[in-house]
Protein backbone atom coordinates (compact mmCIF):
# COMPACT_ATOMS: atom_id res chain seq x y z
CA UNK A 1 0.00 0.00 0.00
CA UNK A 2 1.59 3.25 -1.02
CA UNK A 3 1.15 6.07 1.32
CA UNK A 4 1.05 10.03 1.09
CA UNK A 5 3.23 11.61 3.87
CA UNK A 6 2.49 12.33 7.05
CA UNK A 7 2.57 16.54 5.85
CA UNK A 8 0.48 15.68 2.98
CA UNK A 9 -2.29 14.26 4.78
CA UNK A 10 -2.64 17.35 7.12
CA UNK A 11 -2.88 19.41 4.37
CA UNK A 12 -5.80 17.36 2.98
CA UNK A 13 -7.36 17.69 6.63
CA UNK A 14 -7.25 21.36 6.02
CA UNK A 15 -9.80 21.38 3.25
CA UNK A 16 -13.79 20.22 3.37
CA UNK A 17 -14.40 16.95 1.87
CA UNK A 18 -16.29 18.42 -1.63
CA UNK A 19 -13.05 20.50 -1.89
CA UNK A 20 -11.30 17.07 -1.98
CA UNK A 21 -13.93 15.79 -4.71
CA UNK A 22 -13.48 18.39 -6.54
CA UNK A 23 -9.94 17.69 -7.17
CA UNK A 24 -10.53 14.48 -7.40
CA UNK A 25 -12.84 14.51 -9.75
CA UNK A 26 -10.41 16.00 -12.78
CA UNK A 27 -7.85 12.98 -12.16
CA UNK A 28 -9.64 9.64 -11.53
CA UNK A 29 -11.16 7.54 -14.31
CA UNK A 30 -14.12 6.57 -12.25
CA UNK A 31 -17.61 7.65 -12.65
CA UNK A 32 -17.47 10.80 -10.73
CA UNK A 33 -21.60 10.41 -10.24
CA UNK A 34 -21.52 6.77 -8.98
CA UNK A 35 -18.17 5.66 -7.25
CA UNK A 36 -16.06 6.62 -4.02
CA UNK A 37 -18.32 8.37 -1.98
CA UNK A 38 -21.64 7.56 -0.09
CA UNK A 39 -24.71 6.96 -2.14
CA UNK A 40 -26.63 6.80 1.30
CA UNK A 41 -27.91 8.97 3.45
CA UNK A 42 -24.78 9.08 6.96
CA UNK A 43 -24.80 11.46 9.94
CA UNK A 44 -21.93 13.14 11.11
CA UNK A 45 -22.13 13.10 15.33
CA UNK A 46 -18.81 14.86 15.86
CA UNK A 47 -18.84 17.77 13.08
CA UNK A 48 -17.06 20.33 15.26
CA UNK A 49 -13.86 17.76 15.38
CA UNK A 50 -13.64 18.90 11.01
CA UNK A 51 -12.92 16.86 8.48
CA UNK A 52 -10.89 13.59 9.07
CA UNK A 53 -7.81 11.71 7.17
CA UNK A 54 -6.85 7.99 7.29
CA UNK A 55 -6.66 4.80 5.87
CA UNK A 56 -9.24 2.78 6.07
CA UNK A 57 -9.10 -0.77 8.56
CA UNK A 58 -12.40 -2.60 7.47
CA UNK A 59 -14.58 -5.01 9.69
CA UNK A 60 -17.98 -6.23 9.48
CA UNK A 61 -20.13 -6.80 12.60
CA UNK A 62 -23.23 -8.99 13.54
CA UNK A 63 -24.70 -7.65 16.63
CA UNK A 64 -27.61 -9.26 16.93
CA UNK A 65 -26.29 -12.75 16.23
CA UNK A 66 -24.92 -14.38 19.52
CA UNK A 67 -22.84 -17.51 17.74
CA UNK A 68 -20.27 -14.98 16.67
CA UNK A 69 -18.96 -14.88 20.85
CA UNK A 70 -18.13 -18.57 20.06
CA UNK A 71 -15.06 -17.00 18.68
CA UNK A 72 -12.93 -16.59 21.89
CA UNK A 73 -9.76 -14.88 20.38
CA UNK A 74 -12.14 -12.81 17.80
CA UNK A 75 -11.44 -9.31 19.83
CA UNK A 76 -7.59 -10.52 20.46
CA UNK A 77 -7.18 -11.26 16.89
CA UNK A 78 -8.92 -7.91 15.67
CA UNK A 79 -6.52 -5.55 17.92
CA UNK A 80 -3.77 -7.29 16.71
CA UNK A 81 -4.52 -6.72 13.25
CA UNK A 82 -5.44 -3.12 13.62
CA UNK A 83 -2.09 -2.23 15.32
CA UNK A 84 -0.07 -3.81 12.68
CA UNK A 85 -1.23 -1.24 10.52
CA UNK A 86 0.38 2.23 9.31
CA UNK A 87 -1.23 5.48 11.09
CA UNK A 88 -3.56 7.27 10.94
CA UNK A 89 -6.60 4.89 10.58
CA UNK A 90 -10.15 4.96 9.51
CA UNK A 91 -12.44 2.13 10.64
CA UNK A 92 -14.71 1.47 8.25
CA UNK A 93 -17.64 -0.88 9.29
CA UNK A 94 -20.39 -2.99 7.51
CA UNK A 95 -23.17 -3.86 10.03
CA UNK A 96 -25.05 -6.72 8.54
CA UNK A 97 -28.24 -6.42 10.64
CA UNK A 98 -28.72 -3.27 8.44
CA UNK A 99 -31.68 -1.57 7.72
CA UNK A 100 -32.06 -3.14 11.19
CA UNK A 101 -29.79 -1.81 14.50
CA UNK A 102 -29.72 -3.89 17.53
CA UNK A 103 -26.20 -2.63 18.91
CA UNK A 104 -23.67 -1.02 18.51
CA UNK A 105 -19.66 -1.46 17.92
CA UNK A 106 -18.40 1.74 19.23
CA UNK A 107 -18.75 3.87 22.87
CA UNK A 108 -16.61 4.77 25.42
CA UNK A 109 -14.49 2.52 25.57
CA UNK A 110 -14.12 0.66 21.86
CA UNK A 111 -12.99 4.23 20.91
CA UNK A 112 -10.63 4.78 23.59
CA UNK A 113 -9.09 1.62 22.58
CA UNK A 114 -8.92 2.56 18.43
CA UNK A 115 -7.62 5.62 19.36
CA UNK A 116 -4.39 4.49 21.42
CA UNK A 117 -4.03 2.19 18.51
CA UNK A 118 -3.79 4.91 15.44
CA UNK A 119 -7.35 5.26 14.91
CA UNK A 120 -8.94 8.56 14.32
CA UNK A 121 -12.27 8.22 14.06
CA UNK A 122 -14.87 5.48 12.09
CA UNK A 123 -17.19 4.97 9.49
CA UNK A 124 -20.13 2.72 10.22
CA UNK A 125 -23.42 1.75 8.33
CA UNK A 126 -24.36 0.77 12.24
CA UNK A 127 -25.09 2.79 14.95
CA UNK A 128 -23.06 4.78 17.69
CA UNK A 129 -23.45 5.26 21.52
CA UNK A 130 -21.80 7.36 24.03
CA UNK A 131 -21.02 10.19 21.84
CA UNK A 132 -19.90 12.49 24.30
CA UNK A 133 -17.30 10.36 25.59
CA UNK A 134 -16.42 9.18 22.01
CA UNK A 135 -16.06 13.02 21.65
CA UNK A 136 -13.65 13.10 24.83
CA UNK A 137 -11.67 10.46 23.09
CA UNK A 138 -11.03 12.95 20.37
CA UNK A 139 -12.46 9.99 17.87
CA UNK A 140 -15.16 11.08 15.21
CA UNK A 141 -18.20 9.08 13.96
CA UNK A 142 -19.92 8.59 10.48
CA UNK A 143 -22.77 6.43 11.14
CA UNK A 144 -26.46 5.57 10.67
CA UNK A 145 -27.71 6.89 13.95
CA UNK A 146 -27.44 6.31 17.55
CA UNK A 147 -28.58 3.49 20.26
CA UNK A 148 -28.55 2.53 23.39
CA UNK A 149 -26.51 -0.91 24.17
CA UNK A 150 -24.23 -2.91 22.11
CA UNK A 151 -26.45 -6.18 21.56
CA UNK A 152 -23.90 -9.30 21.07
CA UNK A 153 -21.12 -7.21 18.90
CA UNK A 154 -17.72 -8.89 18.41
CA UNK A 155 -15.60 -8.56 15.27
CA UNK A 156 -16.54 -10.87 12.77
CA UNK A 157 -14.65 -10.11 9.66
CA UNK A 158 -12.14 -7.74 8.97
CA UNK A 159 -9.49 -6.81 6.19
CA UNK A 160 -12.15 -7.45 3.22
CA UNK A 161 -14.00 -5.37 1.23
CA UNK A 162 -17.21 -3.70 2.89
CA UNK A 163 -20.26 -1.97 1.56
CA UNK A 164 -21.34 0.78 3.73
CA UNK A 165 -24.04 3.59 2.70
CA UNK A 166 -24.37 1.95 -1.22
CA UNK A 167 -20.36 2.25 -1.31
CA UNK A 168 -17.53 -0.11 -1.49
CA UNK A 169 -14.80 0.10 0.41
CA UNK A 170 -11.10 -1.93 -0.20
CA UNK A 171 -8.93 -2.53 2.97
CA UNK A 172 -5.92 0.56 2.76
CA UNK A 173 -7.86 2.98 0.54
CA UNK A 174 -7.36 6.82 1.62
CA UNK A 175 -10.50 7.98 3.27
CA UNK A 176 -11.48 11.96 3.46
CA UNK A 177 -14.53 12.17 5.60
CA UNK A 178 -16.62 15.22 7.24
CA UNK A 179 -19.98 16.12 7.91
CA UNK A 180 -21.22 15.89 4.33
CA UNK A 181 -20.26 12.63 3.83
CA UNK A 182 -16.75 10.52 3.13
CA UNK A 183 -14.72 9.90 -0.07
CA UNK A 184 -12.85 6.50 -0.51
CA UNK A 185 -9.91 7.72 -2.84
CA UNK A 186 -8.67 5.07 -5.41
CA UNK A 187 -5.27 3.66 -4.56
CA UNK A 188 -4.34 5.25 -8.19
CA UNK A 189 -5.58 8.74 -7.61
CA UNK A 190 -3.98 9.20 -4.21
CA UNK A 191 -0.80 10.68 -5.46
CA UNK A 192 -2.35 13.65 -7.18
CA UNK A 193 -5.07 14.44 -5.51
CA UNK A 194 -3.28 16.96 -3.00
CA UNK A 195 -2.47 18.78 -5.98
CA UNK A 196 -5.49 18.30 -7.75
CA UNK A 197 -7.58 19.53 -4.75
CA UNK A 198 -5.27 22.33 -4.20
CA UNK A 199 -5.43 23.77 -7.83
CA UNK A 200 -9.21 23.18 -7.75
CA UNK A 201 -9.64 25.27 -4.76
CA UNK A 202 -7.45 28.05 -6.21
CA UNK A 203 -8.81 27.97 -9.38
CA UNK A 204 -12.67 28.52 -7.61
CA UNK A 205 -11.30 31.38 -5.87
CA UNK A 206 -9.47 33.32 -8.64
CA UNK A 207 -12.31 33.24 -11.15
CA UNK A 208 -15.92 32.58 -10.30
CA UNK A 209 -15.98 32.83 -6.64
CA UNK A 210 -13.86 36.42 -7.08
CA UNK A 211 -16.52 37.32 -10.00
CA UNK A 212 -19.19 37.02 -7.64
CA UNK A 213 -18.31 38.56 -4.79
CA UNK A 214 -16.86 42.12 -6.72
CA UNK A 215 -20.11 43.05 -8.10
CA UNK A 216 -20.70 46.13 -5.35
CA UNK A 217 -22.30 49.08 -7.80
CA UNK A 218 -22.46 47.12 -10.85
CA UNK A 219 -26.05 46.38 -12.75
CA UNK A 220 -27.31 42.78 -13.65
CA UNK A 221 -25.91 42.91 -16.80
CA UNK A 222 -22.47 43.50 -15.87
CA UNK A 223 -22.76 41.23 -13.04
CA UNK A 224 -24.00 38.68 -15.76
CA UNK A 225 -21.18 39.19 -18.27
CA UNK A 226 -18.36 38.65 -15.41
CA UNK A 227 -20.25 35.47 -13.77
CA UNK A 228 -20.50 34.19 -17.49
CA UNK A 229 -16.99 35.32 -18.12
CA UNK A 230 -15.23 34.14 -15.15
CA UNK A 231 -17.52 30.28 -15.59
CA UNK A 232 -15.65 30.17 -19.03
CA UNK A 233 -12.22 31.05 -17.50
CA UNK A 234 -12.62 28.34 -14.45
CA UNK A 235 -13.44 25.81 -17.82
CA UNK A 236 -10.18 27.18 -19.50
CA UNK A 237 -7.84 26.65 -16.23
CA UNK A 238 -9.31 23.06 -15.49
CA UNK A 239 -9.11 21.75 -19.09
CA UNK A 240 -5.67 23.47 -19.21
CA UNK A 241 -4.52 21.55 -16.35
CA UNK A 242 -6.18 18.50 -16.44
CA UNK A 243 -7.41 17.97 -20.21
CA UNK A 244 -11.14 18.01 -18.23
CA UNK A 245 -13.51 21.42 -17.84
CA UNK A 246 -14.21 21.38 -14.18
CA UNK A 247 -18.12 21.14 -12.38
CA UNK A 248 -18.59 24.69 -14.56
Amino acid sequence: MSQLTHADLLELKRWNTPTIYNGWEQITAHDVAAEGFNLEECHDFMPQMGSMVGYAVTLKIEPSAKEHKKVETAWADYREYVASLPEPKIVVIEDLDKPRVTGSFWGEVNSNTHRVLGCVGTITDGAIRDVDEMCNAGFKALARRLCVGHSHVVPVEWNGPVEVFGTLVEPGQLIHADKHGFLAIPQEDEEDLLEAARFMDSNECQTVIAAARSVQGLDTGEILRRVNAAGVEFSRRAREQFEKKGEW
